[in-house]
């Protein structure tokens, strides 16, 4: 039997349900990274992450929930309903089975996925953007906007082949920063390092190179306007945007070690290059 539920709720018995097939295989990497675009959808799991995402402007499509959270939030199914959105409820075993994971924050959404800005908009005003070339690990691309909304960067640019800001992991490691600093895809590339330049920014590669400056060195004396690009987890920059750069910029390392994870290395680059 289903469970009393509020008005406007949809009980959802069957995992199969096409209803909710934007909920299914939500663990699918592959499958959601080109089935979301194609759809104009993306998830907001949790309800810090979906209040950010409503926060920022971003429509619901649907909200699927589990009925111990049906009475915690009321004002969630209130926007659902103002919005036309419909809120489909189903056991744990049930959403389990649907979407692939355990839904233990009690709700998710399918989000209607914003047209992203155009390249001169989002870098209108801004004094430090990050460009990220191929980093293709979502729990990274989510714990760099993380970094750049804490650590003053105005702007986040991501390559053709980087993986996608709006991706569920990334949204979620990211808490839901990816819909605070603005963000657009720059394309081509590295043909868009003479695109910044040419819009004023000077282009810093965080790569090892022997004629890389010290981050130290960088930090006491910042250009007005600047873009540091960082590069993917294995391979870093490719030799070509290494060499289209107004300069190369390194991190000083110690222990024996060359170089961090790009998550780790945006956030000490950040805090450094911060306005002051």
């Amino acid at each position: 039997m289903p469970p009393d539920l509020p008005d406007g709720c949809t009980w959802v018995e069957d995992p199969r349900d096409e209803r909710v097939r934007d909920y299914f295989s939500l663990t699918d990497v592959a499958l959601r990274r080109l089935l979301e675009p194609e759809r104009g959808l993306y998830m907001a799991e949790s309800e810090k992450v979906l209040r950010r995402a409503l926060g920022a402007g971003h429509r619901l499509r649907s909200l699927l929930m589990t009925p111990r959270w049906v009475q915690e939030w009321p004002d969630l199914l209130r926007t659902a309903q103002e919005q036309g959105a419909p809120v489909f409820v189903a056991a744990p075993g049930v959403a389990e089975a649907l979407t692939g994971f355990h839904l233990h924050r009690g709700v998710i959404a399918a989000m209607h996925r914003p047209v992203l800005p155009r390249l001169e908009r989002v870098l209108e005003g801004a004094r430090r953007v990050v460009v990220l070339e191929d980093v293709v690990d979502h729990t990274n691309v989510g714990a760099v906007f993380r970094s750049a909304a804490a650590l003053g960067v105005d702007a986040v640019l991501v390559t053709p082949r980087c993986a996608d800001p709006l991706y569920r992991r990334s949204v979620r490691v990211s808490m839901g920063t990816v819909f605070q600093v603005p963000w657009t895809r720059i394309d081509p590339w590295p043909d868009g390092v003479e695109v910044l330049r040419g819009l004023g920014l000077t282009v810093a590669a965080l790569a090892l190179s022997e004629d890389a400056v010290c981050l130290d060195q960088l930090e006491q004396h910042p250009p007005e306007r600047l873009a540091l690009v960082l590069g993917t987890e294995g391979d870093g920059l490719s030799a070509r945007t290494v060499g289209s750069a107004d300069l190369v910029v390194r991190i000083p390392m110690g222990g024996g070690v060359d170089s961090l994870n790009v998550a780790a290395a945006s956030a000490v680059a950040f805090w450094a290059l911060r306005p002051r």
